[in-house]
């Protein structure tokens, strides 16, 4: 059996969830699959799957071969499409990742409309607050809001977001004004555990200056951005989260900001790609086309 193929067998099992999934996506029969993953670990000479008769789980010398397996295919389409050149159109699975919450305001409208534009193209979009490791998940493109260290990566750079406090109109009209990060603790707060339950730090207009920290007594704690910003959209509270995350609810009203923090504490937003992958049409194809979207997207959300 060819090893290459065996990969890509194991590799579509993994993404699609199951053997039997990786079978229909492939136009194997079961027994077909079996094999292939069989021959893989007869040739390892270790374990790569735990089965079970509805799901698969990795070894923990599988999930070092699912990357191993993702870096050689990847390459191997780069290299096809090399030789292709010019003649080379955007089509196969473009993966990509980003954050749960910018990812699905911000980077998945932007995707659809890519998908659109390339019918040959298929994607994968993963939303995780993780930190993924491009190259050992197979992932083509992601978008992050970071500082970023130095590394391997292509990255470009299409805008930034700062954090915002934001609460209803009926809500500020019954409360004390809020001027200053200190007038906080006078009011109802929607915290979430991401951004510090009990105290919220606010950064200096001063470059140097030492930040103020506000001590908190949230009425309530929630784990993600959407519960947070229904709740003050509700009247519950103010809430503290990036400008992005209440763009559409400030644009129509439903929010209004009270506090941001200065333009010198920016967080940048940056589409990042594997060294050499922008070669490949597909990955080229998505730069060249989410890049003046998302600038465009990310300064009118500036502008709240």
């Amino acid at each position: 059996m060819d090893r290459i193929d065996a990969m890509r067998v194991f590799v579509t099992a993994l993404d699609e969830g199951s053997l039997a999934a990786a079978g229909r996506k492939l136009g194997h029969s079961p027994a077909a699959v079996t094999r292939a993953i069989g021959f893989l670990e007869k040739h390892v000479g270790t374990e790569l799957l735990h089965r079970s008769t509805r799901s698969i789980r990795l070894s923990e010398a599988g999930e070092r071969y699912a990357a191993a397996c993702r870096r050689v295919l990847a390459e191997l389409e780069e290299a096809d499409l090399l030789a292709a050149g010019d003649a080379a159109a955007p089509r196969g699975l473009l993966t990509l990742t980003g954050p749960l919450a910018s990812g699905a305001r911000v980077l998945r409208p932007i995707l659809d409309e890519f998908l659109d534009a390339h019918p040959e193209v298929k994607a994968r979009l993963h939303l995780l607050d993780r930190k993924v490791s491009l190259i050992d998940e197979g992932i083509d493109v992601a978008m992050r809001i970071a500082h970023l260290p130095d590394s391997s990566l292509i990255a470009q750079r299409v805008g930034e977001v700062r954090r915002v406090v934001a609460a209803a109109p009926n809500y500020l009209a019954a409360r004390p004004k809020i001027t200053s990060p200190s007038d906080l603790v006078d009011h109802q707060c929607i915290a979430m555990t991401v951004f510090g339950a009990d105290n919220w730090t606010f950064p200096h207009a001063k470059p140097g200056s030492p930040a103020q920290l506000v001590n908190v007594e949230p009425r309530l704690v929630v784990n993600t951005v959407e519960a947070a910003v229904a709740s003050a959209v509700e009247g519950h509270g103010l809430t503290r989260v990036f400008s992005y995350q209440v763009a559409d609810e400030v644009r129509d009203g439903r929010l209004v900001l009270v506090l941001a923090d200065p333009p010198a504490s920016a967080m940048p937003v940056h589409l990042l790609t594997p060294e050499g992958r922008l070669s490949v049409p597909k990955v080229r194809a998505f730069f060249d086309f989410a890049v003046p979207r998302l600038k465009a997207e990310l300064a009118r959300i500036s502008q709240l």
